[in-house]
């Protein structure tokens, strides 16, 4: 068997995949999320580990783990997580929805070589401006930075003592040389650090260490290899099997990422497009991402006193009806692409005395499907190629919010089976190449399709007119966001 483990913003998830690629087991363990200040979004890395630790015991009362083979890491990209001499965390780590940071994307940005380098546009939740809002706001604690990780990987570095991480997740930082898949030291000394600091680097499927032998002991398992893993994105798109050029997945987790896969390096920085790399050899991917997407749906549910997302869905369901009027802006965290915005805020516009918890349900799913027709555009106006795309996440169940998307961005989406373990499943893929040795296209392929949602002429219509609306709206409350 294979373990993947996945650090999400909400939850630590693992689960267990046998040498058929069935999930035979999973497990997993809530996570919280401070916000100490307006834009700042924190999480606390011995919380990750209590996390991670309580999952895997969990899968050990009804799974032999000894059956283990290797191990696979994915999670939540962009975290700074500071270690100092002692390996132990200096601060919070600064995930990636914190939006303090403006200031220091506009250093990054003046910095000549940037985009030619990184490729991709300065924005407040990558890691590099953040450690720059360090060093200015807390220089006692940079001072003391004896090395930088993202957050699955320090998991890795409780877990078996390597500091390391896969080019995929790296992408992320604003350090790497994207086009050539290495660190780049004109980057780092621009942010007032040196190549010590960084882990090193490998592909996804390549393994990284060892379990130490007191957690494969506590976990009762071997001391198994644990491969380089992934950043949440590129192993969700491992787990819907889209490795080849113009694959897509649209995932459907507390953010929201369109993925496409690729064969080159193709920056799209202007339209606030991502161009990382995957995380297996010689494969690249873009992705444009919108910062609140299921979660949108979860903090209206508290707002409207629903049992739970799965209940609001059924009465917006029940009664089947778009809006007419009211209209859903999901910058609940601010906004990516394409309008690279951190102070944008989540705004009901056309609230009356008749709007209900039904109609606010379901203007908040038009609005993500809005958002992700914005996310679309950004992609398709630079040429790349969407072929088929495959929906994941945790937001992959809904059949009606399926077919409110892909009326809105008027293209079919195969759902697929299990897509809410999507991270999960590619990261215990990638454990299982780190073992195996296997061609990746023969392991990851797409799981079966659950249902296809096509696009409704009639909404499709109507949608269309409801998204020049839902643009012009942002248009002209940017200024007052500010």
């Amino acid at each position: 068997m294979y373990l993947g483990i996945d650090l999400g913003t909400s939850a630590v998830k693992v689960v267990l995949t046998d040498e058929t690629d069935r999930i035979v087991a999973q497990a997993s363990a809530p996570l919280e999320v401070s916000r100490r200040h307006p834009l700042w979004s924190e999480q606390d890395p011995d919380a990750w580990w209590t996390g991670c630790d309580a999952a895997v015991r969990e899968l050990g009362q009804t799974s032999d783990l000894r059956a283990v083979r290797g191990i696979g890491l994915s999670g939540q990209m962009h975290g700074a997580t500071l270690f100092g001499a002692d390996d132990e965390p200096l601060r919070p780590a600064i995930l990636w929805n914190d939006g303090r940071s403006a200031a220091e994307c506009e250093e990054l940005e003046a910095l000549p070589r940037f985009r030619e380098i990184s490729g991709n546009l300065a924005m407040p939740g990558f890691t590099a401006p953040k450690l720059l809002w360090v060093r200015k706001h807390e220089p006692e604690i940079f001072e003391r930075v004896r090395r930088v990780l993202l957050p699955k990987d320090a998991l890795r570095l409780r877990m078996t003592g390597d500091a390391a991480t896969d080019l995929s997740d790296a992408s992320g930082t604003l350090w790497l040389d994207v086009a050539k898949r290495s660190w780049s030291l004109e980057l780092l000394e621009a942010t007032g650090l040196s190549i010590d600091a960084m882990p090193e680097l490998f592909e996804g499927n390549a393994p990284t260490g060892r379990l130490r032998v007191e957690v494969a002991a506590a976990w009762g398992m071997d001391r198994v290899p644990v491969a380089a893993g992934a950043g949440d994105q590129a192993a969700g798109a491992i787990g819907a099997g889209v490795v080849r050029s113009g694959e897509a997945s649209l995932s459907l987790g507390t953010s929201g990422v369109l993925f496409v896969a690729s064969e080159s390096f193709k920056a799209n920085a202007e339209s606030a497009v991502h161009a990382f790399c995957h995380c297996l050899p010689r494969t690249w991917h873009q992705m444009s991402v919108i910062l609140s997407a299921a979660s949108c749906l979860s903090w209206v549910t508290r707002l409207v006193g629903a049992k739970d997302e799965a209940t609001l869905v059924k009465q917006i369901e029940a009664v089947d009806r778009p809006n007419e009027d009211l209209i859903f802006l999901p910058y609940l965290s601010g906004e990516r692409t394409p309008h690279n915005d951190p102070y944008a805020t989540g705004t009901f516009v056309g609230l009356g005395h008749d709007t209900d918890a039904v109609s606010m349900g379901r203007a908040v799913l038009e609005g993500v499907a809005f958002a992700f027709a914005d996310a679309q555009e950004a992609l398709l106006s630079a040429g790349t190629r969407l072929d088929s795309v495959s929906v994941i996440g945790g937001g992959a169940r809904s059949r009606l919010w399926g077919r409110i998307m892909a009326s809105v961005l008027d293209r079919s989406l195969v759902y697929r089976a299990g897509g809410e373990d999507g991270p999960a499943r590619g990261a215990a893929r990638l454990g299982r190449l780190a073992v195996t040795g296997e061609s990746p296209e023969a392991v990851c392929i797409a799981p079966p399709a659950a249902f296809e949602a096509e696009p409704d002429p009639e909404l499709r219509d109507f949608y269309a007119a409801r998204l020049d609306r839902y643009r012009d709206l942002y248009t002209r409350l940017r200024g007052a966001f500010r």
